[in-house]
């Protein structure tokens, strides 16, 4: 459903016209779990998105309706709930509160969610309603804050409200991707570089069908598991600060301080720092076999030392190999279900849609959904000059 279409379902509901905010998706090429720990990530944001008409209210009720979900919603801003519904809202809603703790004068507002982002597919359907919903408030308010400033407010609604733990990344990379580009983002200090991704090649995600939940305790649980060896480390390395400031050296000579899951958790952390970096040289130089031999190690790694893999992802890995045109994959998401991500010639990404689809339902039994996809533009208005 494209901008012209939502506005169109939304006259229907509201009998007004609206402002209509995009927010994109996003695939993590290479650095996992490494946001939350103030380490690197090399993400970009995807052609698909989440779309979100707004009108002004006269009243303080926020009135939200979604295309994809049935159930209406509506919120009192002058009293919002303080715990989550536990449905798609929540992401809305807790976007709402976050923006009015921050100091937003928020007006009563309707809106309507249109989202293409694959639920549970690992590819942060929660950051693009977060962000669509934030520009879609401000929309309304003489506001103008900082880009990486809705990124944080959006990345703490998810923390606070809805109960997920997740770093900034998704956030971040859904507010400012680029076409063309990856995102070379330091998750601590916010700077970032655009990253050119070679126009030969595709980035083909490969999803395995099975849902991964973000607010579950093992992604929670992985978070407190690298906290707990940051105390362990920084005993002896007081200025260690988070998993981003130690060294493969300095954690070797705290391993025997820490238990065995501990130390593995940590050391994927330390060496998926080095490789997101490796793996942004690789671009700019257009070295893309060491790029996939990177991407290779990351799975590796995600899956015998983070332990969030899964046997239908490393099913959808061990596929991958050997096809025409690929250059390296692994799973991409917070873990245990969700999708691959693939490097892999342009040429040849429609042929290996078509066999890696046949491989895994071969060994699984399971039809899978492939997308072929180019790094996208990150969030902007659509509809915009229009009376609300």
């Amino acid at each position: 459903m494209n901008a012209d279409e939502l506005a169109e379902r939304f006259k229907e509901k509201f009998h007004a016209q609206p402002r209509i905010l995009t927010a994109p998706g996003r695939v993590n090429i290479i650095g996992e779990h490494t946001d939350y720990n103030d380490g690197f990530v090399l993400p970009c944001a995807i052609e698909f998105y989440t779309r979100v008409a707004i009108s002004r209210r006269v009243d303080h009720k926020l009135v939200l309706r979604s295309v994809e979900f049935s159930e209406p919603f509506e919120v009192d801003l002058n009293s919002p709930p303080r715990r989550p519904f536990g449905t798609w809202a929540d992401y809305a809603v807790g976007v709402a509160i976050i923006l009015q703790e921050a100091g937003y004068v928020l007006r009563g507002a309707n809106l309507l969610v249109h989202g293409e982002v694959p639920i549970g597919a690992g590819l942060s359907s929660s950051a693009a309603i977060e962000v669509a919903t934030a520009l879609a408030l401000l929309s309304l308010t003489d506001a103008k804050p900082p880009v990486p400033e809705i990124a944080k407010l959006c990345q703490t609604a998810e923390n606070e409200f809805v109960g997920s733990r997740v770093g900034i990344m998704d956030q971040f990379v859904s507010c400012l991707g680029k076409a063309g580009h990856a995102l070379l983002l330091d998750c601590r200090s916010l700077e970032f570089e655009l990253v050119p991704v070679a126009p030969e090649v595709k980035l083909v995600i490969c999803n395995t069908m099975l849902k991964h939940e973000h607010s579950g305790g093992e992604y929670n649980r992985r978070r407190e598991e690298c906290e707990a060896g940051v105390r362990i480390i920084s005993a002896a390395f007081p200025g260690i600060r988070a998993l981003r400031d130690v060294t493969r050296g300095q954690l070797s000579s705290r391993a025997n301080a820490m238990p065995a899951v501990i130390y593995k958790r940590c050391l994927h952390v330390v060496e998926e720092n080095q490789r997101v970096l490796q793996a942004a040289e690789c671009l700019r130089s257009g070295n893309l076999d060491q790029m996939g031999r990177l991407m290779r190690e990351s799975h590796h790694s995600l899956r015998d030392l983070y332990e969030v893999s899964c046997r239908e992802l490393d099913i959808m890995v061990e596929e991958a190999e050997g096809l025409p045109g690929y250059y390296g994959g692994r799973m991409t998401g917070g873990g245990f279900g969700g999708c691959t991500v693939n490097l892999v010639s342009s040429s040849d990404a429609e042929s290996f849609r078509e066999r890696i689809t046949k491989r895994y339902r071969r060994r699984t039994g399971i039809s899978s959904d492939i997308y072929i996809c180019s790094p996208a533009d990150g969030a902007h208005a659509e509809l915009k000059n229009v009376s609300v």
